[in-house]
């Protein structure tokens, strides 16, 4: 059912980055209609990611002024010309990464970077360079194509999945990112072994979801990285068997984790985005069969470097997207799992808050003191 041509502008409220580095402000915002292949939704919750504060600081590649955000869940409001996956009423999910279902990416059947984003998707663009929002007459641009710190978005089709109407949206917003990304990270790509040794580089919000896919696995001991102790008590209630803080150890954390499994571990993830922890990560690897995993963004300009004649001895370094799943394909399969009781995601939801509170919630996520805030429109 094409809506477009029927609707109009709506007002509401959005959270805006006007320049690097700034605080965020509420503004009263202009959402234009959906242009062919859009979808227009009326945003119920949205989680707080790591990566949506590192746009805001300019770590990584953005457009200012844009309304930041992209882990969302909300109801179909209108639909442009063309759109057939969804329809006004429908529950979805928002994702950072599409799928076109249509490109080499797409139709491979490993792999889910799809080559319809133009760029990468720490760009700041629609499709089409545009934007759908207006503020005190200036365009704003979107995140991630996605926005979701605003009470109305406009997302194309192709970055859009349809859930379960017995989805409950205060919750499964987390199923638009963080446990693809993280829960993804260990049960689709690695494909942790039951018995296997796993470390965790970083405790917040991805990696919790990683701890829990390395418990799913059932990996036999779960090592977690982390600088801030007050996470230790999360992590260990989510699988994690032992706490290491790098700033009080008197060796270099990798070589700790190697004496600590005598050979190095089976899988390493690093889930924070730093070069020289993706480093230690890979050093913690068991030399023959380990592999390491990177989640984490780095931050635009960083470059990795490793010790080429180490390569040969047999680990494997792999990139992770949203755990490798094609997105419009199995992200309303896990909304469907945790409905199941097969994935339960409630741990990771520490915080709930009034989206009018997104202050306090960035205060919270700064402090170290929420594996993952959930803001309610």
């Amino acid at each position: 059912m094409d809506t477009s041509g029927k609707i109009s502008i709506i007002t509401c409220r959005a959270a805006i980055a006007w320049a690097a580095n700034s605080s965020l402000s509420v503004e009263e915002v202009q959402v234009e209609p959906p242009k062919a292949g859009e979808v227009r939704i009326k945003m119920a919750s949205t989680g707080i990611c790591g990566t949506d504060d590192h746009t805001i600081k300019g770590l990584l590649s953005a457009v200012f002024p844009f309304i930041p955000g992209h882990e969302g869940a909300g109801i179909v409001e209108s639909i442009g010309q063309g759109v057939c996956s969804v329809k006004p009423g429908d529950k979805v999910l928002t994702l950072i990464m599409p799928q076109c279902r249509e490109c080499s990416s797409c139709l491979h059947p490993k792999g889910n970077f799809c080559e319809k984003q133009d760029v990468l998707p720490s760009s700041g663009l629609m499709l089409d360079g545009t934007s759908r929002f207006i503020c005190k007459g200036k365009k704003i641009h979107h995140s991630f194509r996605a926005s979701t710190f605003t009470e109305y978005t406009v997302v194309p089709e192709i970055a859009v999945a349809k859930i379960d109407d017995a989805a409950p949206l205060d919750k499964v917003c987390l199923i638009s990112c963080e446990v693809p990304t993280g829960y993804g990270a260990a049960v689709h790509s690695a494909k942790v072994t039951r018995g296997s040794t796993c470390v965790v580089y970083g405790l917040g919000g991805i990696s919790s979801a990683i701890v829990m896919g390395c418990k799913a696995s059932g990996a036999s001991r779960i090592i977690g990285v982390d600088i801030n102790e007050e996470k230790f008590p999360w992590a260990r209630a989510l699988g994690v068997t032992d706490c290491l803080n790098p700033q009080k150890l008197k060796k270099p954390v990798q070589q700790v984790v190697r004496e600590m499994t005598g050979v190095g571990v089976d899988f390493a993830f690093e889930a924070i985005g730093l070069t020289d922890v993706m480093l230690a990560a890979w050093d913690s690897c068991h030399l023959s069969h380990g592999v390491c995993l990177i989640v984490g963004v780095a931050s635009i300009n960083s470059k990795l470097s490793l010790d080429a004649p180490m390569i040969v001895s047999g680990r494997t370094l792999k990139g992770v997207c949203l755990g490798d799943y094609k997105t419009r394909d199995c992200i309303p399969q896990l909304v469907t799992s945790y409905l199941q009781n097969k994935i339960n995601i409630d741990p990771l939801i520490t915080h709930q808050l009034p989206f009018d509170q997104i202050h306090k919630a960035f205060e919270l996520y700064h402090a170290g003191k929420t594996i993952r805030c959930n803001l309610l429109f």
